[in-house]
């Protein structure tokens, strides 16, 4: 049983998840399909900005040698920046990856290339950063370029995304932020970007020291990340990892990041590009576990990514492929999608819940005018121990509600995977069988019957294993 009392103190949950979501790199941005994901994710789903790799890339042709003569372009930059903006998204501009005439080496990264050398002069680094901020003043206006932020890099702790030490990214964050603040001191730099939560004080100090600015710090993590160095599978990963690794990390993120604001600017269920739970409705309800333990401890919290239009090692074709997004290929919402729909529902204001200590089940009730709403989720990791379980909400109110419904995200709930597997699976689907793996993948409302115990209103369903239920008592 799930208790708690209508007129009870409330903690403030800030929707953090929804102010930063990841995308893929950057000339995606000026496809039709990928802004069309976009804008249904932001208008459903309430996402602000959009943070992708490789702005600087060569592939968005920035820098251009013209002879002995070094030009910038910012001819694509502007048609990315501009896409968003008509769609109300932000750029969260992540300053990645070295253009190839400023670049010491040829090391690149994913299928598009992406070159993770050091500058050969850090000097020049710092002038296009300067040259990309000042054209984006010029263009929008100083006032809206200081509701962005700027992150330098990603992931410089990997070699993969970077071969120089952690001291040249430091200089590399040094020369970027110096140049961004004297364009104006107004907007907001920050990194280092890691994976695995890694270099936080090592950053955070080198910045105090030498009186460098930044305005954030930025981390990533997912619950794959304590396989260490060796590949392993993904489920026997998960099988050994703590349920609330996620929640454990950030709090200690927290406390490491200090005063300053802390994002999480990546983060799923694992950082495994083709993972079959991704499509499943575990995502959904891993997702919402994550971004309510989150909220207490970091300042945004960007689920990487909202569209399966992603292609690091190369553009797949078959709609459920374990894919990153939200949304399939084809523009269908994932289970994981509906959950983020569920949490833009949520008020801010969250009960104290008294009792209902569970393995495997948990309970927060969020209070507003009018009425109360539970996100209840059944959730274990892969291989651990986990049933379906009978749910008893009791909320104790001398109101008594119009109405009870529950929305419900399971297996046979809000999930179009199966409804494509009887399909035959196609690679390729027709358009009608889209507009039916559409209102398969819809969140369905019914209405739940309550009564009254003495001072509470009481609830109760079943919830399947790895479920999400959103119940809702309007007064």
């Amino acid at each position: 049983m799930f208790r708690c009392r209508a007129d009870g103190a409330t903690i403030r949950v800030p929707h953090v998840w929804e102010r930063i979501v990841g995308g893929e790199h950057a000339t995606f941005a000026l496809r039709a399909d990928y802004q069309a994901h976009l804008r249904r994710a932001h208008e459903q789903l309430g996402f602000e900005s959009l943070r992708f790799h490789g702005l600087l890339s060569d592939d968005v042709g920035v820098v251009i040698r013209q002879g002995s003569r070094r030009e910038y372009s910012w001819y694509n930059v502007f048609r990315i920046w501009d896409s968003l903006l008509a769609l109300g998204v932000r750029p969260f501009v992540e300053l990645s990856f070295m253009p190839g005439d400023l670049a010491s080496g040829h090391a690149t990264v994913f299928s598009y290339r992406g070159n993770v050398t050091p500058p050969r002069n850090y000097r020049d680094w710092g002038r296009l950063n300067g040259a990309l901020v000042r054209a984006a003043v010029d263009r929008y206006g100083a006032d809206e370029v200081a509701e962005w932020h700027f992150e330098v890099w990603n992931e410089p702790n990997l070699r993969a995304f970077w071969r120089g030490s952690q001291s040249d990214y430091f200089r590399l964050y040094r020369e970027a932020a110096l140049a961004i603040k004297d364009v104006d001191s107004r907007f907001r730099v920050g990194g280092p970007a890691t994976a695995k939560n890694e270099w936080l004080e090592e950053f955070i100090g080198y910045c105090d020291r030498n009186d460098v600015p930044v305005d954030f710090v930025s981390t990533h993590h997912y619950p794959t990340d304590l396989a260490g160095p060796t590949p392993l599978d993904t489920r026997a990963v998960l099988a050994a990892t703590p349920r609330d690794v996620l929640r454990q990390q950030a709090q200690d993120a927290r406390r490491r990041a200090g005063h300053r604001q802390l994002f999480y600017t990546e983060w799923n269920s694992s950082s495994n590009a083709r993972d079959p739970l991704h499509d499943e409705p575990y995502a959904a309800c891993f997702a919402v576990r994550a971004c309510l333990d989150a909220a207490l401890s970091v300042d945004a919290y960007s689920f990487w990514v909202f569209s399966d239009l992603f292609e690091e090692s190369h553009l797949p074709s078959v709609p459920y492929h374990g894919g990153f997004g939200l949304l399939t290929l084809y523009g269908t919402p994932k289970p994981v999608y509906r959950a983020f729909e569920l949490l833009r529902r949520l008020g801010e204001d969250m009960l104290a819940v008294v009792d209902g200590i569970h393995e495997t089940m948990d309970a927060r009730v969020f209070v507003d005018r009018a009425g109360a709403s539970a996100m209840v989720t059944n959730f274990a990791m892969p291989g651990q121990n986990i049933s379906s379980e009978r749910v008893v909400l009791a909320i104790e109110t001398d109101r008594d509600p119009a109405s009870v419904t529950l929305t419900v995200i399971d297996e046979g709930s809000a999930n179009a995977k199966p409804v494509w597997v009887e399909m035959g699976s196609p690679t390729y689907p027709t358009a009608a069988q889209l507009a039916e793996l559409g209102v398969a993948s819809e969140l369905q409302e019914r209405v739940l019957t309550w009564r009254r115990q003495g001072q509470a209103v009481e609830v109760e369903w079943t919830m399947q294993p790895y479920s999400v239920a959103l119940a809702r008592l309007a007064w």
